[in-house]
């Protein structure tokens, strides 16, 4: 079985093939261009240091959501692009528990943390059975506070189990959990604290064996939110349908003066 992993869901992007057990080759890049700019370079590096024919895949893993918008299109763009040219199916792999398996078979809890803004963050937590991924709290978008009160009080069900966060959450909201967290936690290493494709590509490899997957032309992004561009258009609008409100208000007021 070979995968192909890929990932740019977040800072970090990423591209990895997965040959049965073993990972062929890995390239992420975390550098300040855009991910327009360095997915499809990585991927042609890639098939042509491990002479990779893409014929040859049986399936593309891709970090499917949440995380950055604009990373996100980018990344299912490309997936679904090769799968369609390709006819291969696509294993849409949640971007927090790609990030949760690079820490596969540790004991305690996971809890990976993607900064959203807005003093939120994309976050779920995970548990591992060997190298089974359990999911303990689905991934969501919720408020920091939200999810250091929830840690704590699966730390405490848990007596002794240790939280290990990771993610690009962790530096933006590193002083608000060393200073909230009362259960044992740790933050993972530089190696393993940002997402990875050849994560994506492992995990998609054990979902495609369990059937978990979709024509390429189904694909679409869980975004778990709206943009921020939408959420300011709502916002506008709102405030026109206010001013409206109050100004016919303002008017029949008038009106029933002069009557």
């Amino acid at each position: 079985m070979k995968i192909l992993g890929i990932d740019s869901s977040g800072l970090v992007a990423g591209v990895a093939v997965l040959q049965d057990d073993v990972i062929l080759a890995e390239y992420n890049v975390n550098y300040k261009k855009t991910h327009s700019q360095t997915l499809l370079p990585m991927l042609d590096e890639v098939k042509r240091m491990i002479e990779l024919d893409l014929e040859a895949i049986d399936a593309i893993a891709v970090a499917a959501g949440p995380g950055s918008f604009t990373g996100l299109r980018i990344g299912s763009a490309t997936a679904k692009g090769l799968g369609l040219a390709l006819g291969k199916p696509l294993v849409e792999v949640p971007t927090l528990e790609g990030l949760a398996y690079n820490l596969c078979g540790v004991d305690g809890l996971v809890c990976p943390l993607i900064d959203a803004r807005r003093n939120q963050v994309y976050t779920g937590v995970y548990a591992f059975d060997g190298n089974q991924l359990r999911v303990v709290e689905p991934q969501d978008a919720v408020d920091i506070a939200h999810i250091i009160s929830r840690i704590n009080a699966l730390g405490r069900e848990r007596t002794g189990a240790k939280v290990i966060f990771l993610g690009d959450g962790v530096p933006v909201y590193r002083e608000r959990l060393e200073q909230g967290v009362t259960v044992p936690y740790a933050f993972a290493a530089p190696g393993s604290n940002r997402q990875r494709a050849a994560s994506v590509a492992a995990l998609g490899a054990l979902y495609f064996a369990e059937g978990r997957v979709v024509q390429a032309a189904e694909h679409r992004p869980e975004y778990l939110r709206k943009s921020q561009a939408e959420r300011e258009r709502q916002e506008e609008q709102a405030r026109q349908e206010e001013l409206s409100s109050q100004a016919e208000s303002a008017h029949r007021t008038e009106q029933e003066e002069n009557a």
